[in-house]
């Protein structure tokens, strides 16, 4: 059955041999479209983690390599290092990472997963000290089922820790949401072809509504976009002029999802 979306219009499209993936091809409000993923856990089922990858890597050889089966990207990250840009703690342990720039550092979104416990929020309504694991990325897209409006986070203020400024235009997008079911939603839209034409930041959140968010955030996108599926890596990362990254960046932290 196909999703309806706010000013985005699904199309017909082949659709995975995975029952927790879904392939739909969008229908943007000006007639450009756009290829959406989107990956649906069950917590009564899965459990997911932040994880810092002991060496940076694309998604996809990082799974194959241990054991992973379904991950997402995770937080931006800085070069030439790629160290792990905003907050990062795993199994309660703060990691080595470069903050945001204060004020940002204090209402920039996070995900906190601590057991069977997830919450997506802005830092400060997380703990201080957060027990489990904490990604900091955003910015916050859906909040209490509603759409966030406008750059409170200020993405567009701070874009000189990015290489650019990731709320302006439509771009391969990787989001993470949690709907009123228990589930966890993973999310990736491919673009930088003349067929995909990415999705700006209110687009995606616009997305994440309609797909039952009550709580939804940002993750790394642009050529980092990655969503692995049944083992395989399901999106097409492209870097800024087009040309496809097979295999996926590599990048520093994923969420990975695994049977429980």
């Amino acid at each position: 059955m196909a999703t309806t979306l706010p000013r985005l219009s699904p199309l017909r499209a082949p659709q995975p041999k995975l029952r927790h993936l879904r392939r739909e091809r969008l229908r943007l409000a000006d007639g450009e479209r756009t290829t959406l993923y989107v990956a649906r856990y069950d917590l009564r089922r899965f459990e997911l983690r932040v994880v810092r990858l002991p060496q940076p890597a694309p998604l996809e050889v990082y799974c194959r390599a241990n054991g992973f089966d379904e991950a997402l990207v995770g937080g931006f990250y800085e070069r030439p290092e790629l160290t792990p840009l905003g907050e990062l703690r795993t199994g309660g342990v703060a990691r080595r990472h470069v903050p945001f720039t204060a004020p940002y550092d204090d209402v920039r979104a996070c995900i906190n997963v601590y057991g069977p416990r997830v919450a997506i929020g802005r830092r400060g309504d997380l703990p201080a000290d957060p027990a489990g694991d904490l990604l900091q990325a955003g910015p916050l897209l859906v909040r209490g089922g509603a759409i966030v409006r406008g750059d409170i986070e200020g993405f567009s203020a701070g874009s000189h820790q990015f290489d650019s400024d990731i709320t302006a235009g439509r771009h391969p997008r990787a989001a993470v949401g949690l709907t009123r079911r228990g589930e966890v939603l993973a999310v990736a839209c491919d673009g930088r072809a003349d067929d995909e034409a990415g999705l700006s930041m209110s687009e995606l959140a616009e997305a994440m509504a309609a797909l039952g968010a009550i709580q939804a955030m940002n993750l790394d996108g642009g050529g980092s976009t990655s969503l692995v599926c049944g083992g395989r890596l399901r999106n097409v990362p492209r870097e800024a002029h087009g040309i496809s990254l097979p295999g996926g960046r590599t990048v520093p932290t994923a969420i990975v999802f695994r049977r429980r």
